[in-house]
Parts: structure tokens; sequence; C-alpha cells
């Protein structure tokens, strides 16, 4: 049976942490937690679960955190768990299984997480496979400051358990604050990072944050070193930004080169509000079809989801269809975010 130190970054956790830690026990052979900074009774909790304790200063960088941690496990497996995860009783069963009969030679093990829809910021179902069991004599390495991920690559072992992850709140504004001071710090964002950035912009950010990123993704469409993909995200991200920013010969502009390839989803939902906020409803329920059931999106599944939905009832509601307008609209209602991608 192979022994496992579940190590964990936390500030202000309290209201959290306790039933993070109780689901957690049963796996643990030792249990690290690094703090950031708490001002509530985050550590006094930690106490009740372990003395190895420790504070690191927050430098706007998830991934030393998660590094400095990880240096201070000892045992062969490391499980990274975040205060907002519990794991419940069927699936610390199937998780003791795992600990007991895992092949030595398994270097990762991935775990489902289930995300909830109404705080996510950069899903695109709810259940994704992730990383979350570490063999620690290997050399892990945790990159990026924001959205932190191992740099490696493993044997893999996907596993049938469940994660739970109970956030209270999204963390969109903590998020996009990062992104910007690693900006602000010269820091290059790789293809990871510039999908993330575009996700939590196009899924949760606001008119503001939009205008913070043009230049950055202006920046992306002149780069020769970013890829198709980096490029495409970057029109979808300004596409928006010029439309709600007044900024029409822009987006036009970018209408215009994305039309001479196959559309995506993003840049036909953003023609299509152009044209609904025109008035021209009409032209907005082709583009509005398109986005939802013609096209793929690059970003977010949520391009084809409620809002884009019930925008379509808008349009047939403008255009005299009353009946059309209705079966779209229970269409807005049911629609849910796939269960995987």
């Amino acid at each position: 049976m192979i022994t496992i130190s579940v190590c964990m970054i936390v500030k202000n956790e309290e209201k959290r942490l306790r039933a993070c830690l109780d689901s957690l026990r049963p796996i643990a052979d030792e249990i690290v937690i690094v703090d950031t900074g708490s001002t509530d009774s985050t550590k006094a909790i930690a106490m009740e679960y372990t003395d190895l304790i420790y504070d690191f200063p927050w430098i706007d960088d998830f991934a030393a955190a998660r590094n400095f941690a990880f240096s201070k496990a000892t045992k062969e497996y490391i499980y990274s768990a975040d205060a907002d995860e519990v794991i419940d009783a069927d699936n610390i069963r199937l998780f003791l299984r795992v600990k007991e009969f895992l092949p030595p030679e398994t270097e990762i093990v991935q775990m489902h997480y289930l995300n909830l829809m109404e705080e996510n910021t950069v899903y695109s179902s709810k259940r994704e496979l992730r990383p979350k069991l570490y063999k620690r004599l290997r050399t892990f390495k945790w990159v990026n400051p924001i959205h932190e991920t191992v740099r490696l690559a493993p044997a893999v072992y996907d596993s049938d358990i469940e994660i739970q992850h109970l956030a209270e709140g999204n963390h969109v504004r903590r998020d996009l604050a990062t992104f910007r001071k690693a900006l602000d710090r010269g820091m290059r964002l790789d293809k990871t990072l510039h999908s993330m950035y575009a996700k939590e912009l196009f899924i949760a950010g606001d008119n503001d944050d939009l205008a913070v990123s043009v230049p950055f993704f202006e920046g992306s469409l002149d780069d020769p070193a970013r890829s198709d993909d980096e490029r495409r995200e970057a029109r979808c991200v300004l596409a928006r930004a010029y439309r709600v920013g007044g900024r029409i010969a822009d987006f036009v502009r970018l209408c215009l080169r994305e039309a001479l390839i196959t559309p995506c989803a993003e840049m036909c939902a953003e023609i299509g509000r152009y044209f609904f906020d025109s008035g021209n409803y009409a032209e907005a329920l082709c583009w509005l079809n398109d986005a939802v059931f013609e096209t793929q999106p690059v970003i977010s599944i949520f391009v084809q989801g409620s809002e884009n939905l019930n925008l379509l009832a808008d349009c047939f509601e403008k255009t005299g269809d009353p009946e059309s307008a209705a079966k779209y609209r229970k269409m807005a209602e049911e629609w849910e975010m796939p269960e995987t991608v």
C-alpha cells in the first residue's frame, strides 16, 4: 500500500477547511498545510489535524506556493487538495482501493472533478479528469502563477474517483487581477494560460476586464510565435471587446478576417449580437443560429447555451414568430453544461 501526503495551500478558509480535512483523513498518512496569510481561524483549525503547518508569503504565484508545499511532503505520493473540495464516503472507498493496489510505475493518478456550473469561470463540462495524486520521488515542477499546473510527461492512471468542488462564489476577480499582474511584470503567457485568460474573460469577465485585455490580445495577433488557435482566441476576445467598446470599424475588420476561414461559434455569436443591437433581427437570427447549432466554440461552450438561445427567442418575437420564440425559450430553460467534453 502506498503512503500519501495531503498538501494544501490555504488562506482564510475557516468555513470550509474542516469539511475538506475530515473527508481526506482516511487516505492521508500526513497532512501538510501552507498558509499564505490567513487572518481568520484557518491555522487554528488546521492544528486540529496536523502539526505540519507552514507560512508562505503570498507573491501572486500559486505555483510557487504549491512547490513549497510539495517540498515539505515526505510520503511516497502527494495528493494536492484545495479547501473547497470534498470526497464523499463512496469515493473514499475507491481512493483506498487505489491506495492499496496502485501499480508502482504510476506517477500520476487523475480523478474526476465535479464543477458547479453557477460558479464556473473556465470549465466546459460538469465533470473533467484532473491530475490530483503525484509520485513524490519524481521531480515535479509547478508552473504558471495562476491556473497552476505541473510540467511533466508521466505514467498516468485515470481513476474513477470523484471530487466535489463546493465553491462559494467564483474567483474571477482574483484570477483576472493575477493575470494583469503577471502581464505587468512582463510575463509571457504560454498557450495554456493564453486559453485560460480568454476563457475567464469570455465566461465571467465584465466590460472593464475586456477593455484592459485589448493590448495583450492585439499583441497576440501580431506575434508570429502564437499558434492559429491562440490567434483565434484573441480574435474572439477582441471582437467582444471592440463590440461592447463601440469600436465598430475594428469589430468589422475582425469579422471579415474570420469570414476567410470557418467561423467559430463565439464570432458568430458576436456578429449576431451586433445585428440584434442594431435592430436587424432577421440577420441576427442567421448568425445566432450558426453560433448555437452550426459551428464549434473555441473558448466557451456557454456561447451555445441559455443566453444565446434566449437571444434567438427574442429575435423570433421581434420578427413576429411567437411559436418559434417559445420553442427556443424552452430550450434555453432546459440547457445544461455537458457532463464531459
